[in-house]
């Protein structure tokens, strides 16, 4: 199905003083698409735990037989499957609406659930590991069925010296009811129950300045505004920076805890070993990304020039560095999309096109409807769905692509493998939402028609590069030094995390931009320290999707096959190996030297067009 063609060119996506775009049915998704209503889901559930039951009966055979083997793997995998598809409905009608009682009893029930099934699973790898990788690889040989198993067989066998004796495995699941508590007090304080001030700008509008807010508050074009907003808005979470101290403490001292139950010598040994990732792509990350810290610097100099400001502050970070009332309603955003991901082909926009018409998104901000994006694609035979907050900027454009790239990626994976095989790591899954986002700025550029769209763009651009790399990279090197005093259990507070994360930033900032001691608490902001070690890979990722949006820019058709095999593969592979197989070692220096090669290529054109505006 083909979206409605509403623009015939780039430049009509300048509409001067559009209001945001009035939201429709068509504008939310439709979850009846996974399941009728919540009685089909409470049918599914009760299905789930008749399945849990009969699995049970699996218990001490997996080494009977090949066939024996397949059957129970089997009906693990369609058990699972279907727990994925209740989370994807549970957790999609919470983001919908985090203030309705019944979306978060919905979530704690399936919660509940989950956990249930980690019990009945607890005794697989414990078996398989007694069965030995002789006797594995004999049935897999021996049973055509096995073979979609074969990955996660052998990923269990890996991680034998980390796991642990079946009734031990049962006591630790049981504990898996608690792993997301830390993480969800925070999401519902923050998303729910914080009671975010009021705030009257210059032009006399009064502003609720919640999280959607502050993301789109923050790029005021008076100084003042944003002073004001930055200040605002991180004072509400300095009021709870002790609660936010504990909670963000709590979830690293589980980590700590899980670790040595495990056998790993720190947190992030546990949390890289899951994908199999050497450690040496974190270390090489952070090394490179210290080491490039004056292009860093360049920029904020850059940005200090244009705005036409000496003393570059935090709150200066981002206002577009081109200003201008540019409006860009939701149909030309998806229009932009579908137009700047061409170069990957045909099949690839038909799907999006087709997800863009039949309510695969919720788009606009509402009370109490979680903040942010992101994408939900463990729904194996459903299709993904797409959380945005969309602002009619471009920075809504570039969220758009962006997780348009995460949900294209789950359309394929699910598409090209069976379920045991088809969810992919998030090292992979970054590269497909941030190839996007640089075939977007290609399109852009080359559509534009005046200096100050061109610089608008390129502006865009380097923002992305800072808080997707330099940014990220940031917040690892926070989650190495955090996690690392936990480990050594060491005692952690809020105004700990905050002078640990006030040193790092005063650090990566340099003398180009001041650092006042009031956003320090801006750690408590970020959701993703909740996952450890989570966020460097948004840096890794920008790092290869930029090497890979150049080559499919570029037309080659290899690099493009290269690309579409890494999608496709979902988590059939390790990421690390999968991505260095299609060119990119995220372990040496020469893909980071490459991306900020491309961010000073873009400060020189940059440049150059301020000299021919000002000679």
């Amino acid at each position: 199905m083909q979206a409605s063609i509403l623009l015939a060119a780039c430049c009509a996506a300048f509409v001067h003083g559009a209001a945001v775009s009035a939201e429709t049915p068509a504008d939310r998704w439709d979850l009846t698409h996974v399941y009728a209503d919540e009685a089909a889901w409470n049918a599914d559930a009760k299905r789930v735990d008749t399945q849990l039951q009969q699995f049970s009966a699996c218990k001490g055979q997996l080494g009977r037989s090949a066939a024996r083997l397949r059957e129970c793997l089997d009906m693990r995998a369609d058990a699972t499957k279907r727990v994925y598809r209740l989370a994807l409905y549970a957790g999609q009608q919470l983001s919908a609406d985090t203030g309705v009682s019944s979306n978060l009893t919905l979530m704690q029930r399936f919660q509940l659930l989950s956990s249930r099934a980690d019990e009945a699973n607890a005794f697989v790898d414990p078996e398989i590991l007694r069965m030995g990788r002789a006797k594995v690889e004999r049935f897999v040989k021996a049973d055509k069925g096995l073979a979609i198993h074969a990955v996660s067989l052998r990923r269990t066998l890996r991680a034998a010296p980390h796991t642990l004796d079946a009734g031990s495995e049962a006591l630790v699941a049981k504990f898996g009811l608690t792993t997301d508590t830390a993480n969800s007090v925070q999401s519902i304080l923050t998303g729910a129950d914080m009671p975010w001030p009021t705030l009257k700008l210059a032009s006399g509008e009064e502003i609720t300045l919640d999280q959607s807010a502050y993301t789109k508050y923050r790029e005021a074009p008076n100084r003042a505004d944003r002073q004001r907003v930055m200040e605002t808005f991180f004072g509400a979470f300095k009021t709870f920076e002790r609660t936010l101290g504990v909670t963000l403490y709590a979830q690293m001292k589980l980590d700590a805890v899980y670790s040595q139950v495990r056998h790993y010598p720190d947190s992030i040994s546990q949390s890289l070993q899951r994908d199999n990732m050497p450690v040496a792509v974190l270390d090489t990350l952070i090394a490179q990304t210290r080491a490039n810290l004056p292009t860093l610097h360049r920029y904020f100099k850059l940005r200090a020039r244009m705005l036409g400001i000496s003393d570059l502050r935090y709150f200066d970070l981002y206002p577009p560095l081109v200003q201008g009332d540019y409006k860009f309603p939701l149909a030309m955003g998806k229009q932009l999309t579908l137009d700047a991901v061409a170069p990957i082909g045909p099949d690839y926009v038909k799907a999006m096109a087709a997800g863009f018409d039949n309510r695969w998104m919720d788009a606009y901000p509402r009370p109490r409807k979680q903040s942010g994006a992101h994408m939900a694609g463990y729904g194996y035979d459903v299709h993904p769905y797409v959380l945005m907050n969309y602002n009619d900027d471009y920075a809504s454009v570039t969220t758009l692509a962006h997780e348009w790239g995460h949900a294209m990626h789950s359309f394929l994976a699910n598409k090209a493998q069976p379920f045991v095989t088809a969810d992919y790591p998030t090292f992979t899954a970054e590269i497909a939402s941030t190839t996007n986002e640089a075939l977007l700025l290609d399109h852009m550029l080359r559509k534009t028609k005046s200096d100050d769209e061109r610089l608008f763009y390129l502006g865009n651009a380097l923002e992305g590069l800072r808080g997707t790399f330099f940014r990220q990279a940031m917040f690892a090197e926070f989650e190495r030094t955090t996690h690392a005093k936990v480990d050594k259990g060491e005692p952690v507070t809020g105004e700990d995390f905050s002078k640990i994360y006030c040193d790092l930033l005063k650090a990566y900032h340099g003398d180009a931009v001041k650092i006042d001691d009031a956003y320090c608490v801006e750690w408590a902001y970020i959701p993703h320290f909740y996952t450890a070690f989570y966020v460097y890979q948004y840096a890794t990722s920008v790092t290869a999707g930029s090497v890979f949006a150049k080559q499919i820019g570029a037309g080659d058709k290899a690099a493009l096959a290269r690309y579409l095999g890494v999608l496709s593969a979902g988590g059939s592979k390790d990421p690390y190996p999968l991505v260095k197989s299609a060119g990119v070692d995220l372990a040496t220096a020469a893909p980071y030297r490459q991306l900020v090669a491309q961010m000073n290529a873009i400060m020189d054109e940059m440049e150059a067009v301020l000299a021919k505006k000002n000679p």
